[in-house]
């Protein structure tokens, strides 16, 4: 998926894995519900993920989608997560949406936060 904004054009991606289990939760929810993932201060690093389930479409949102599901996210969000791959894993510490941001200097041991 790509997105323009201003000059820029930023691509966000989602593998099929996290397109699957983003329709196997979302099955789970309201009609017209969709992941929403978003980037907030805080986090162990400076910055990190934030994975909610929301209903409405903002204004400035971009829509990410791959096999029928859709990912909102934000405008300033998309700067930040600009080249971003979205991916679901399932290994032996568990399950999570893990993003592998080519932006990210640094980034926690559990993956959710990140600096720049």
């Amino acid at each position: 998926m790509t997105s323009q904004s201003g000059t820029e054009t930023h691509t966000i991606s989602l593998t099929g894995k996290a397109a699957s289990r983003i329709l196997a939760v979302m099955a789970k929810e309201p009609p017209g519900s969709m992941l929403r993932v978003s980037v907030t201060g805080g986090g162990c690093s400076g910055f990190q993920y934030v994975f909610d389930i929301d209903s409405e479409r903002g204004a400035d949102d971009i829509v990410v989608e791959r096999d029928g599901a859709r990912v909102l996210i934000d405008e300033t969000s998309v700067e930040l997560l600009g080249g971003s791959t979205i991916d679901f894993v399932d290994d032996l510490v568990g399950q999570s949406f893990r993003i592998t941001n080519p932006n990210a200097t640094s980034s926690c041991g559990c993956g959710t936060s990140f600096a720049l």
